[in-house]
């Protein structure tokens, strides 16, 4: 009967040390101290940079020429019809961009002679687009193509700036996917190939998930970058966000329009950005705890 009262019995609870709660303690009181001197040194900062502004000679010229609710009300709806453009274009453009990208980073890594000159094309497109300018590209693919009257090419400036930032970038990811395959070790593929896989079969179920794994912070910054450059189509006269806001600039002689633009682009960014930082901190985490391969 003893033995099954004792059997039945909770376990004793963990009590902490007093040392230890002294020290959570202590970590608990530097956070706060912490917290309150970084709150306090933003405050200082942002009333001495909205003193600087607003104190400087220029700024209700300024205040008129840039940040009018006036013009800001009236550009809104349009910017907003605009922006669609460009949200479809990154949707579009980013899927483009990705699939190239790998082939073109697939067909770098080939190994044996026979696909040397494939390497060499794939090198040199890589070379090509990165050095290039993106808005010296856009103008050439934009302005230049219907110049051409080529029967069957089309001439709408949407397809031709998507076309041009999938060339641009397309070339920057494909470096990205390449140095992601380039960082796998020689054993995993060996491994594969002496389990009886094919080269290809090797590269498609071992080499690329861990490539690809490993490169998907840098591949989401591209995004991002890309997301912004989708406003340089408005140079071959896409009516995206950009444009809506240089039609009305033009009308009015306000500037107002661009900063509402600047920052619905800037709200669409800062998201996908605090995201890209959160996948960096998660596989930098699980890399350590040897979670990642």
């Amino acid at each position: 009967m003893t033995l099954a009262k004792t059997e039945q019995e909770p376990p004793d609870a963990y009590t902490p040390s007093e040392r230890r709660l002294e020290r959570e303690r202590y970590r608990r009181a530097r956070a706060r101290r912490a917290t309150a001197i970084a709150a306090l040194s933003t405050l200082v900062v942002g009333v001495v940079l909205y003193l600087v502004i607003v104190n400087a000679p220029g700024w209700q010229r300024t205040k008129e020429t840039f940040f009018d609710g006036h013009y800001a009300r009236e550009a809104l709806p349009k910017v907003l019809e605009g922006l669609w453009l460009n949200l479809r274009l990154l949707a579009v453009c980013g899927v483009a961009v990705l699939v190239l990208g790998m082939l073109i980073a697939i067909a770098r890594t080939l190994r044996g002679p026979v696909f040397f000159p494939l390497r060499v094309l794939a090198a040199a497109y890589t070379d090509f687009f990165r050095g290039l300018p993106l808005i010296i590209n856009l103008m050439i693919v934009v302005l230049g193509v219907p110049a051409l009257r080529l029967q069957g090419v089309t001439v709408d400036p949407v397809l031709l700036g998507g076309t041009a930032l999938t060339l641009t970038y397309s070339a920057y990811v494909a470096e990205v996917f390449r140095a992601g395959i380039e960082s796998v070790h020689p054993s995993q593929r060996a491994a594969a190939r002496s389990l009886g896989l094919t080269n290809r079969q090797a590269l498609r179920h071992v080499v690329l998930p861990q490539a690809v794994r490993r490169q998907v912070p840098p591949l989401l910054n591209d995004l991002v970058s890309l997301q912004k450059d989708t406003g340089l189509v408005s140079i071959g006269g896409a009516i995206d966000a950009v444009r809506a806001a240089d039609i009305i600039v033009g009308r009015s002689l306000n500037y107002t329009p661009y900063i509402v633009a600047g920052l619905l682009f800037v709200a669409l960014t800062i998201p996908m950005t605090r995201f890209t930082d959160w996948v960096t901190a998660r596989m930098d985490r699980q890399r350590s705890q040897g979670g990642v391969a």
